[in-house]
């Protein structure tokens, strides 16, 4: 895998050069410094774990505005389905760290979002990208 990548559903993957640890703390203090509201903190190794399963490291952080995010919903209801926006953390086959989100070009196509509204969501992109260097 290349630095990023996108699949065809409209994810894009990007290459950490931190390990899984220090990306997700990059990335809760890259949200909090843009100001930005964590909504919830998902651990689907931990889950795995309670449940007798092994998975590799894997974690989701929720964060976004209501000042950001209500605006699309007006236009675009179904957009609520997608927000808050969300981060993948995971460990790949070969142990590295990888950043996973949704592409906001791919949402604004899903939603019909407003062309003027997309900056809304557009920060995911550098959020990741400056976790990810």
């Amino acid at each position: 895998m290349s630095d990023t990548t996108e699949d065809d559903n409209g994810i894009i993957n990007v290459r950490s050069s931190h390990s899984f640890d220090e990306t997700f703390a990059r990335l809760e203090s890259a949200a909090r410094s843009e100001g930005l509201t964590i909504f919830a903190t998902i651990d689907f190794t931990r889950d795995a774990e309670r449940a007798g399963l092994k998975m590799r490291r894997t974690r989701m952080l929720m964060f976004g505005s209501p000042k950001s995010g209500t605006p699309l919903m007006l236009v675009a209801p179904s957009l609520a389905i997608d927000l808050p926006l969300k981060i993948l953390v995971a460990e790949d086959a070969e142990g590295k760290t990888v950043l996973s989100y949704n592409s906001p070009a791919y949402l604004k196509e899903r939603h019909r979002i407003p062309e003027e509204l997309l900056k809304n969501i557009a920060g995911v992109e550098s959020i990741a990208a400056s976790v990810a260097a």
